[in-house]
């Protein structure tokens, strides 16, 4: 997952917050923990100066500190996470080198389309982006509700069937790093990965130009026959024919997929009705 390695500005505020948190609910349970085996070892059977008090039933002291310690950590945590959260909209600009990139992402059964409508390319479970220019992403699901996830880059965000969601990104470091689905989609979603190829900005051009001599094309025809529930093992990529192709996805111009479906009668819930004899 390599959450606390970021590699862009969204993912090094969502470790931040992370830490921040965790930080946070350590002052409240690290000295309870001292607190409890403090007790346990002053009033043991055997220390004859602990004060036993039969009779005690109220103080105020002890109930102040009961109850303002825990509110002010939880004032002070939901005020971390309320502000992180405003500051991390998916949908706020993240500012970065040269021209953003446009990226269309389509959750399938079990596989990640994206497509590059400007440059006329899509690839299947690998996303190629130029460090340090802003990802201006555009999700949908084929069928099913999906979650798109880069744990290095942060912010997962939902992908859902006739519907559009917005989210921006910035890898600001060249490498490999591994995105995921983060929502149970049926029996092949443990392989529904994909590689995050972050590449010098002056190579990107190259590979869209190399991408885009790719025998295969992708169009409406093409893409049904895609969205078909399987898992893709390699890495195929398309010259795009049609750039209005993820709006028909979206609007459901093209019909959704059926989305996971039982191999068995194992799981479904019987009639109840009596056998006609």
């Amino acid at each position: 997952m390599n959450l606390l390695d970021p590699q862009g500005p969204v993912a090094a505020a969502n470790s931040t917050i992370l830490v921040d948190s965790v930080f946070i609910m350590l002052t409240i349970v690290v000295p309870t923990i001292i607190v409890i085996l403090a007790f346990a070892f002053w009033f043991r059977a055997s220390n004859t100066k602990a004060r036993f008090q039969p009779d005690f039933v109220y103080s105020g002291r002890v109930e102040m500190v009961v109850w303002a310690i825990p509110a002010l950590t939880v004032i002070l945590l939901g005020g971390v996470a309320w502000i992180g959260s405003h500051r991390l909209d998916p949908a706020a600009p993240v500012p970065g080198t040269g021209s953003p990139v446009r990226i269309q992402a389509v959750s399938l059964d079990w596989k990640w389309l994206f497509i590059y409508p400007d440059q006329r390319i899509a690839t299947v479970n690998t996303l190629t982006v130029p460090a340090g220019a802003e990802l201006n992403f555009q999700l949908t699901s084929s069928s099913v509700m999906n979650v798109f996830f880069i744990p290095q880059l942060g912010s997962m965000i939902y992908t859902m069937n006739g519907m559009v969601t917005k989210l921006n990104l910035r890898a600001d470091n060249e490498g490999k790093l591994q995105g995921l689905s983060a929502h149970f989609s049926g029996d092949g979603f443990p392989d529904m990965m994909f590689d995050v190829n972050v590449i010098s900005p002056l190579a990107f051009p190259d590979w869209v130009a190399s991408t885009a001599k790719s025998d295969a094309v992708l169009n409406e025809e093409s893409y049904k026959k895609l969205m078909q529930q399987g898992i893709e093992r390699g890495r195929p990529t398309y010259r795009l024919e049609d750039p209005r192709l993820f709006d028909l996805i979206a609007t459901q111009h093209i019909p959704p997929g059926p989305g996971p479906e039982l191999l068995s009668d194992a799981g479904r819930p019987h009639s109840g009705g009596h056998d006609a004899r």
